[in-house]
């Protein structure tokens, strides 16, 4: 299918809340809206949503929403987009709102933010959708769309110079990724990446996307494939830093098993394509991956410990213990600690507690414990 690069005013859009709205009058009237917490935190459960101011980690607002839902930072310091059954729904987080306007995605899944530019993949059509996340205001901003050639589970992201990296595949069967050019015009492909999923950014703009094989690495206008020591070596899941040229990733060689539990995860250094594995001791799940302030590689491990790993040496520096050991459930929607990392803190759900830890990274004591009302799931900051 040839791919189809649009810029379409909001009136053309059937996820549009109201057409021809002017962006730049909604961005001054959100920016004048009421801010019922500066520093708000996001966290889901079951039947609902949870904001926090992150200084207190007080609850300031319950929301009730039926369904298995998910959260992402929108790009603009005051929104999260929360996916619900029928797209990414707009959450003003400082103002403590569920806003009714929501941009239409069958399937929604991954978000990205990268170089000023929100891009939202819905895998039940293929459609990227990018925009500027400042222009969310009190309506939907202008979109670009690009369908892609078949509807997956897949992952796109927009660089400064208007490229957009986005994966290959069908329902059945993902292959790799293709880089467009700003008119849509594609620039390179490789389809050596089985099972493609997950993306991450380093430093001088290096794109990494994960294979069951390795990765490829997308700098320079080239792509290059990174193979897995192992014949199944899948990095799935990923974590990058702009200071680092070092992306950590997650490391699962069990291509029948109904659920691995990895203990090694994987470093990927962009510019000398070189894979190195860590082996950590514990098992840790997808929610458990994170950057700290200076590139540090964060593991949440299920033996309730925090790892804290120097990117460049593989080495672990510190392990902070925050709770007590966990099992990662068989079902990925169930509630499992989960890691957000906020500058030099980091936020950890227990959900078998019912608690949120806020961590300093840098002294390893944990400074806040805070109950909550509900079950914890995902969670993330603005």
């Amino acid at each position: 299918m040839k791919s189809l690069l649009v810029t379409l005013p909001l009136t053309a859009l059937a996820l549009t809340a109201c057409g021809g709205a002017d962006t730049r009058n909604s961005t001054a009237a959100a920016a004048k809206a009421q801010v019922k917490v500066a520093d708000p935190l996001v966290t889901t459960y079951d039947g609902g949503l949870q904001i926090l101011d992150r200084t207190t980690l007080k609850v300031v607002q319950d929301i009730p929403l039926p369904g298995f839902n998910r959260v992402n930072a929108a790009g603009d310091g005051r929104h999260v987009l929360v996916s619900t059954a029928t797209g990414f729904r707009v959450l003003d987080a400082a103002g403590a709102t569920l806003r009714t306007e929501e941009f239409a995605a069958p399937k929604p899944g991954h978000v990205v933010r990268h170089a000023g530019r929100t891009v939202l993949f819905s895998d039940g059509t293929g459609k990227i959708t990018t925009f500027d996340p400042r222009e969310l205001g009190t309506a939907l901003p202008k979109v670009t769309t690009h369908d892609s050639e078949h509807p997956h589970h897949g992952v796109a992201i927009q660089l400064k110079n208007g490229e957009l990296v986005a994966t290959l595949g069908t329902e059945d069967k993902r292959t790799g990724i293709r880089v467009l050019s700003p008119d849509g015009k594609e620039i390179t492909r490789n389809e050596q990446c089985p099972g493609v999923h997950g993306e991450a950014t380093a430093k001088d703009e290096a794109v990494v996307i994960g294979c069951e094989t390795g990765v490829l690495i997308y700098a320079g206008g080239k792509i290059t494939k990174v193979e897995s020591p192992d014949e199944y070596g899948r990095i799935g899941n990923q974590a990058g830093h702009e200071e680092s040229p070092i992306v950590l990733g997650d490391y699962k060689v069990d291509a029948d098993a109904e659920l691995e539990r990895p203990e090694r995860i994987s470093l990927i250094d962009t510019t000398t394509g070189k894979l190195r594995l860590v082996d950590l001791g514990a098992s840790y799940t997808f929610r458990s991956l994170g950057r700290g302030p200076h590139g540090e590689a964060l593991v949440l491990g299920t033996d309730g410990a925090l790892r804290v790993i120097d990117p460049e040496s593989a080495k672990v520096t510190k392990k902070i213990k925050i709770q007590a050991p966990w099992k990662e459930p068989i079902e990925w929607q169930e509630a499992r600690p989960a890691l957000y990392v906020n500058g030099d803190t980091a936020y950890v759900t227990d959900p078998a507690t019912k608690k949120l830890h806020a961590v300093n990274i840098e002294t390893g004591k944990i400074k806040i414990t805070a109950d909550l009302p509900h079950t914890p799931n995902e969670i993330t900051g603005v």
